[in-house]
């Protein structure tokens, strides 16, 4: 397919915003497809539904989403199209002026309706390119949209400078993936590779369906995952990242913030400063542009933050970054941002940190909660430490509350083909960790109507009458729930806690630790639904809610699988099972075998007996905490082959939620902002 070429730079597709902020350094990108010499009539923008728009665009790798049908008249019009964040350098203003669509969107709809052929291609790439778009067909484009049209001159020119820095960051966490070099083999009329490539950052298929697919790929080579972190000749070796460990400088070689290279001897740690100089400069000089044009007092802490970011990304010392950012959580800022190397779990070793951006604006219902649980936090810690008894003893906890945000853009680390983080806990290391950190909840995802119903239709699907009768897709449901699991991590022993001398890394094995960890988490923010039900926080009814939402939040993590295709335990899958399973075994959660559904369709469903809820995840929480107290790592093994690697019957169930569940794709965020 011939392709229009513009020169256009990532501070223009933000043009909207802001007029000439920054200098620009235009790149030819390919945008939709050109014309042809005949023109034919503009087509009618009813062609095709609202979902199915989306779906091609994406397969299309065309930045567009039709927002919603908002006067119902079953037409695509101007008002409803909303241009996506993109590398490709398309604008708003290139598609729609005040007379309506123009000639380039008339193109790209054709391109949009107009069904693919690949009858000139031999059977193996025809079939490849088939699984390559059910691929992006697993993932429903669901819309974050951010309108900055009332904001300040100061907010929309550091917001340019915030989403260039964020695009520029994607190349870096490119490298840490190791993808860098694979996108140049996509084929040129190959736009579906090109959009799956974008949305996954990288080749390989990640939907459940698909995922051990070796043929679903972008690339007609099919490589393997070879990490951008470690030597490639010694990634075939399952076990390369234990016999790094086990180097005279092993400590050095597992740092969270290095890369590893062969030094003619052995191996030696490479700073992530030095190892991906040329993108963390650029990230560095982009805030740095960010912060000189932050001025108003209120926004002090994020100025400073700004700046002390942009010296992180010169010098690889991120402890000074962190605590200008715990400064931010609770203060007058209107914005929330975290840039930085932070989670691990994207990598075989689970020991690097990978960069991430998360930008958004705070929004003010956070105090709702932090006014609710300030006052109980220390006696939160007490009922844990309880609960884990010796040798671990409550500590005066510190940590701030959640912020609640609305999210703006999501990138590197933090942006997932599907499905995205609703809540973290940050940082992971060294003394600002120690003193709590800082956690937020966001509070924009999954509330849009796509979503809601969805989540609805495949709650139906598995849950009986009875039960699906107290489930709701209200937000509030799902944020109580974020709010104590993130809480939690702050609570109870943490990845910083020793055990005779050692991290929980240390003690259990990295991929281990992170499932530990997070099953802690979430395990505490069942736990302590009940427990503020008895100081009369929150209501019987509310916790009740937050039961059903909480076990369908397990389906979904279910739903997906307990490992990646290359043998990497999935943390969340992993700590569902053990949470979904334990809740199955007590008859806290009964499966009824022969009873329909509450979607009038599925025979046998889920029910809930909240009189076993409580008793169940209070054994449950006793266990996590004492294998992690005690750094037990055989009984750590022995919970995960219970309800993860079983064969009988708790997987056959775990079967039947997939099939249910994944009736209905994940949703695959995409940003805007105007």
């Amino acid at each position: 397919m011939q392709r229009r070429l513009v020169t256009v730079s990532l501070a223009a597709t933000l043009g909207s915003l802001v007029a000439g902020v920054g200098a620009c350094h235009p790149q030819p990108v390919p945008v939709v497809p050109k014309a042809a010499t005949a023109v034919a009539p503009a087509p009618r923008f009813d062609q095709l539904s609202r979902d199915e728009v989306n779906l091609r665009a994406a397969e299309r790798a065309l930045p567009l989403f039709w927002r919603a049908d908002d006067n119902a008249n079953r037409m695509l019009d101007p008002a409803e199209l909303v241009v996506l964040w993109n590398d490709q350098g398309v604008t708003r203003a290139e598609l729609v002026d005040e007379h309506g669509f123009r000639p380039a969107f008339v193109t790209a709809y054709r391109a949009i309706v107009a069904t693919p052929t690949d009858d000139a291609l031999d059977p193996r790439e025809r079939e490849r390119r088939v699984l390559v778009r059910r691929e992006l067909r697993g993932g429903q484009p669901t819309l974050v949209e951010t309108d900055l049209g009332t904001a300040t001159d100061e907010d929309r020119q550091m917001a340019v400078h915030v989403v260039t820095a964020a695009a520029l960051l994607e190349k870096v966490y490119a490298r840490q993936l190791g993808t860098t070099a694979l996108v140049s083999q996509i084929a040129k009329d190959d736009d579906a590779s090109r959009a799956l490539f974008r949305r996954n950052q990288g080749p390989w298929c990640e939907t459940p369906q698909l995922e051990k697919n070796a043929a679903c790929n972008a690339l007609a080579s099919l490589p393997r995952k070879v990490s951008g972190l470690y030597p490639a000749d010694i990634q075939s070796d399952p076990k390369f990242c234990d016999m790094l460990a086990a180097q005279p400088n092993g400590k050095a070689l597992m740092d969270h913030f290095v890369t590893v290279e062969h030094d003619g001897k052995g191996f030696k740690p490479v700073p992530y400063h030095v190892a991906f100089a040329t993108e963390m400069n650029a990230v560095a000089a982009e805030l740095d542009e960010a912060a000189k044009g932050v001025t108003s007092t209120a926004e002090k802490p994020l100025r400073k933050y700004l700046t002390a970011a942009a010296v992180a990304f010169r010098t690889n010392d991120w402890e000074p970054a962190n605590e200008a950012w715990l400064k931010m959580g609770g203060s007058t800022s209107r914005w929330y941002l975290r840039i930085a190397p932070d989670e691990t779990y994207y990598e075989p070793c689970a020991q690097k940190a990978g960069f991430q951006v998360s930008f958004a604006r705070l929004n003010p219902d956070s105090k709702v909660w932090q006014d609710r649980l300030a006052p109980v936090k220390n006696d939160m810690e007490k009922a844990l430490a309880q609960l884990a008894g010796p040798p671990y003893q409550a500590r005066n906890v510190a940590f701030k509350l959640p912020d609640f945000v609305d999210m703006t853009i999501n990138a590197g680390n933090a942006r997932t083909a599907t499905g995205a983080t609703i809540g973290e806990s940050l940082p992971n290391w060294g003394p600002t960790a120690e003193k709590g950190g800082r956690t937020v909840a966001m509070t924009n995802l999954y509330t849009d109507t796509d979503s809601r119903q969805a989540l609805k239709q495949q709650m139906q699907a598995l849950y009986c009458m009875a039960t699906d009768a107290r489930a709701s897709t209200d937000p509030k449901a799902s944020i109580m729930s974020t709010v104590l699991h993130e809480a939690t991590h702050n609570l109870g022993p943490a990845h910083d806690y020793l055990v005779g001398g050692k991290k929980d890394a240390a003690v259990f094995g990295g991929p281990l630790a992170s499932t530990l960890e997070e099953l802690k988490a979430q395990t505490g923010a069942l736990y302590f639904s009940e427990w503020l039900v008895q100081r009369k926080i929150i209501t019987r009814a509310d916790a009740e809610e937050a039961h059903v939402r909480d076990a369908a939040w397990g389906f979904g993590h279910v739903s997906r699988g307990m490992y990646e295709a290359d043998g990497k335990p999935k943390t969340y899958s992993q700590l569902a099972a053990i949470q979904l399973g334990s809740l199955w075994k007590s008859g806290a959660l009964v499966w009824k075998p022969s009873e329909m559904a509450a979607n009038g369709s599925d025979q046998g469903c889920f029910d809930m007996d909240f009189a076993r809820w409580r008793t169940t995840i209070d054994a449950l929480a006793v266990r996590v905490l004492k294998i992690k107290g005690r750094g037990d790592k055989k009984d750590a093994e022995a919970l995960k082959a219970a309800y993860v690697d079983d064969t009988g019957e708790w997987q056959k169930l775990r079967e039947t939620i997939a099939e249910r569940w994944l009736r209905a794709p994940k949703a695959s965020f995409v940003y805007s902002i105007k």
